[in-house]
C-alpha cells in the first residue's frame, strides 16, 4: 500500500508578512481544514518537521546570507523590545517577522526529513505543507516571499548527503523557479522542468538557460490542456531520458483561473493530471520517491482544492 508523508510544524503559521499580505498563515489553515473535512488527513502520516542543519543548508545558500538572514531576524527581535517595528522589509514583497527564520528552517526540515523517509523506504512519497515557500530565494538573495530554497536544498542533499546520481525538480508555479535555477543551473545531476507565465514576475527563465533547465514560459490566460500538451511533448520526453532516481516538485497553485496573484487558467483536475503524470515518471525510473513542497497559492478555496487533488493522487486515494 501506498503511504504518503504529511510534513509540517506549527512554527510556519508564525512567520507572518504584515496585514493582509497573501502569502499568510491562513494558507497552511485552509489546507489543513480541507484535508480533513474531506477525509484525506486519514489516510497520510502526519509527521513533524524538525529543523534543517545549518550545514544542510548550506548546501544550496552562502554562508554568509544564511548568517545575515538568521542575523536579521535577532537584530529585529531586539528592535522589537526597543520598541521598534514588528516587521522588516528585505524587498517591497518580502519582509521578516522575529519567528521568519525558524519557520524557514522548519520548510527546509521538513523537505529534508521528508527525502531520509522516502529514500529509508518508510514512506513511497511525501507532501510538505510549509511556509515560508522558497523557489525564487537565490544562493545568496531572499525575494517573493522564500528565504530558503526548500526543494534546491533538498535536491543537494539528495545528491551530496545521500549519493544519488541524479534527481529531478518539476516547479508549476505560476512564477518561474529563479532561486531554484540560480542554485542548479549547470549540475549535471540535476534536471528541473518548469511551465510559468511570461513576461510575469521574476521575469526571468527565458534567456538563454542551462542545459540542465527545461524552462516552458506560456502567456497569460493559458489553459490547462494547453499547458498538459506542452508537458506531454516537452516535460516527459526530457525526464524519460533524464531517468530520475528522485523527483522533488515545487508544488505552486497559484497558477488556479481563480488566484488573483496569477493569470493561467489551470484548476485542481489539471494538477492532478499533472501530479499523475510526475507520479508515472516516478514509478517508472524512481521507485516511486517523490518529496513535495507547497509552493504558491493565494486563494484560499483554490488552493485547498488543489492541494487535495495533488495530495489524492500522491496517496492512490
Amino acid at each position: 500500500m501506498n503511504t504518503t508523508g504529511y510534513y509540517t510544524h506549527r512554527d510556519c503559521w508564525k512567520h507572518e508578512m504584515g496585514r493582509g499580505h497573501p502569502e499568510c498563515p491562513e494558507r497552511l489553515d485552509a489546507i489543513e481544514d480541507r484535508l480533513l473535512v474531506t477525509g484525506v488527513a486519514d489516510a497520510l502520516q502526519r509527521r513533524e518537521a524538525p529543523a534543517a542543519a545549518l550545514a544542510d543548508v548550506e548546501l544550496a545558500h552562502d554562508r554568509m546570507y544564511v548568517a545575515g538572514l538568521r542575523g536579521l531576524c535577532d537584530q529585529l527581535r531586539e528592535d522589537i523590545q526597543a520598541g521598534g517595528p514588528a516587521y522588516d522589509a528585505i524587498d517591497t514583497d518580502t519582509s521578516i517577522n522575529i519567528h521568519t527564520w525558524d519557520a524557514a528552517l522548519r520548510a527546509a526540515g521538513a523537505a529534508l526529513a521528508a527525502t531520509d523517509a522516502v529514500l529509508a523506504g518508510e514512506l513511497e512519497n511525501a507532501f510538505c505543507a510549509v511556509r515560508p515557500p522558497g523557489h525564487h530565494a537565490c544562493r545568496d538573495k531572499a525575494m517573493g516571499f522564500c528565504f530558503l530554497n526548500n526543494v534546491a536544498i533538498a535536491a543537494r542533499y539528495a545528491l551530496e548527503r545521500h549519493r544519488l546520481h541524479r534527481v529531478a525538480i518539476v516547479d508549476f508555479d505560476v512564477h518561474h523557479g529563479n532561486g531554484t535555477e540560480d542554485i542548479l543551473a549547470g549540475d549535471e545531476r540535476a534536471l528541473m522542468v518548469s511551465f510559468f507565465q511570461h513576461p510575469f514576475y521574476p521575469f526571468s527563465g527565458t534567456e538563454s538557460p542551462a542545459d540542465n533547465m527545461l524552462n516552458l514560459p506560456v502567456p497569460a490566460y493559458t489553459r490547462g490542456m494547453d499547458v498538459r500538451e506542452l508537458i506531454e511533448t516537452a516535460w516527459i520526453p526530457r525526464l524519460e531520458r533524464f531517468r530520475p532516481e528522485m523527483i522533488f516538485v515545487s508544488a505552486g497553485f497559484d497558477a488556479h483561473r481563480d488566484d488573483d496573484l496569477g493569470q493561467l487558467a489551470l484548476n485542481e483536475n489539471d494538477f492532478a493530471w499533472i501530479t499523475m503524470r510526475i507520479k508515472d515518471i516516478a514509478r517508472r525510473f524512481s521507485k516511486g520517491r517523490i518529496v513535495s513542497c507547497l509552493e504558491g497559492g493565494y486563494n484560499l478555496d483554490a488552493l485547498a482544492r488543489s492541494v487535495e487533488a495533488h495530495v489524492r493522487v500522491l496517496a492512490d486515494l
